[in-house]
């Protein structure tokens, strides 16, 4: 009998990578849609014909329990989120608690009142660890979100592993440090500078605008982060696990990369800094110690930052020739 899982999410970047992982591992894949969300799926286009899809909305219970009930998942993954994100959670921050936070609780009540055998992944987030004073961080440094939309995800997180440890359900969360692909949301900077850049060679504009270009992140390619998650719902016991590369590099790194793909080597003329894409509270640098999933999963990245950048460059100077 197929394995069947049911992905919340199913549209957005890390979604549809996992739903084409987890064909390969021949699963009956179910991913839960929102009945109003956009017609425009890109990312899951190419799925219509391999997935069952079943609505719901992650802040409605009895929506939730109906989709669990209707599609008899073995395993669910969590990975519907808010619209934007971080940057977002900062203009609706109930919004981002309602669906980051209680959204997590209500798939882990349907599980404990429909079947607590369901293997259920959450997807918890770096911006947990926010301002920490250990990095790189792991599994066991302490919490202190910088942001509505990490303080939601600590919420998450924290009730996965009530849940795990109150009810002996099989609930685990992965910490995934930021990670990127083409199929990224054009509102997230590194897609931003990715497109802008592929505008910019095409000659459709002059410059990017973009925030704080100091940041340092631990940046993954999401194909490569879907295979962990898989992966911590096949061990005997769950248990929480950072994933991530172990490196940081900034948004100036991305730049140089991005641009160096299309023979700049002098970007400045090309960016432009807007204080509207500042955060009012920022994490300056993030970086992840994978070092217990190495161990435990035996997962380590693939791709390296400098071959993500030009994926997803080489991506959007294409798609936009063929418009």
């Amino acid at each position: 009998m197929k394995k069947r899982a049911l992905i919340t999410g199913i549209d957005g970047m890390d979604g549809s990578h996992l739903a084409d992982f987890l064909l390969t591992k021949n699963y009956e894949v179910w991913g839960m849609r929102k009945k109003q969300s956009p017609k425009n799926r890109i990312n899951t286009n190419h799925l219509t014909q391999k997935i069952h899809v079943v609505y719901g909305d992650l802040l409605d219970q009895e929506s939730v329990n109906k989709c669990i009930i209707q599609s008899k998942p073995h395993e669910i993954y969590n990975l519907g989120s808010n619209h934007g994100a971080v940057r977002e959670s900062w203009y609706e921050p109930e919004s981002a608690g309602n669906i980051n936070g209680l959204g997590v609780l209500r798939i882990l009540e349907a599980i404990r009142h429909y079947d607590k055998k369901i293997k259920f992944y959450q997807a918890s987030s770096s911006e947990m660890f926010g301002k920490t004073k250990e990095n790189p961080s792991k599994e066991t440094t302490a919490f202190c979100p910088r942001s509505p939309y990490g303080v939601a995800k600590l919420y998450g997180h924290w009730m996965t592993k009530n849940y795990r440890e109150s009810y002996n359900m099989y609930a685990c969360s992965g910490i995934l440090f930021n990670h990127e692909s083409e199929r990224r949301g054009i509102e997230f900077v590194t897609r931003k500078i990715s497109d802008g850049v592929a505008r910019i060679k095409h000659g459709l504009v002059e410059y990017i605008t973009l925030g704080n270009l100091e940041a340092k992140r631990d940046w993954g390619y999401a194909p490569d982060y879907v295979e962990a998650m898989w992966l911590m719902l096949q061990q005997e016991i769950p248990r929480d696990y950072v994933i991530a590369t172990g490196e940081s590099h900034s948004i100036r790194d991305f730049l140089d990369i991005a641009f160096d793909y299309i023979g700049i080597t002098d970007w400045t003329h090309y960016i432009k800094q807007d204080p509207q894409f500042m955060r009012p509270a920022e994490v300056n640098v993030s970086r992840g110690d994978y070092s217990k999933a190495k161990t435990i999963l035996g997962w380590s990245p693939k791709t390296d930052f400098k071959e993500l950048v030009k994926i997803m460059v080489e991506y959007d100077i294409k798609l936009l020739g063929e418009k």
